[in-house]
């Protein structure tokens, strides 16, 4: 997965930690909550949900997850990188080019579901009774067709305020 730097970032989150190696650019879901705000909390914990079916889609992933030795190597902050177990950067509401894609190639315009492992997909891959109709994995919305190299660009809006009802 990569994410390019052409993004806007309308809305962040700094709540929660990882405790995973991980590319940024997918959609991670909760694991674990918190109480209260959880700003320091450290089982407020996201992950890349290898099943979407009943997963939560939080925000998609700003930071490359490592694992290194901090006493012989520092991490590159120019690729944003975050030590395992620390804190993540999620996006909320804004828009990226990403290429954590997965299933049929979307449409702009198409809605974005939460995929396998973190991937945005142009159809609901779970189709669980629970959620029949998809709508808790929405996380936004396809604003182009996929380029030729295989990146496409997003619109994030999470939470989903999806009315079922409607």
């Amino acid at each position: 997965m990569a994410l390019k730097q052409d993004r806007s970032t309308l809305q962040t989150d700094i709540s929660f930690f990882m405790n995973e190696v991980a590319e940024r650019g997918g959609v991670v879901a909760l694991s674990t909550a918190g109480s209260g705000a959880s700003m320091d909390n450290g089982s407020a914990v996201v992950s890349y949900s290898a099943l979407p079916s009943g997963a939560v889609p939080m925000g998609l992933l700003i930071n490359d997850m490592v694992n290194i030795d901090l006493t012989r190597q520092h991490l590159n902050q120019y690729k944003d990188e975050v030590q395992k177990g620390g804190k993540v950067t999620l996006l909320n509401k804004g828009w990226v080019v990403t290429d954590a894609l997965e299933g049929t190639a979307p449409n702009a315009g198409d809605l974005a579901y939460l995929g396998h492992s973190g991937n945005l997909a142009a159809s609901d891959l779970a189709n669980d009774a629970g959620d029949a109709d998809g709508t808790s994995r929405i996380v936004g919305r396809f604003l182009s067709d996929v380029d030729q190299y295989g990146y496409a660009k997003v619109y994030i809006d999470l939470p989903n305020t999806v009315n079922k009802s409607a």
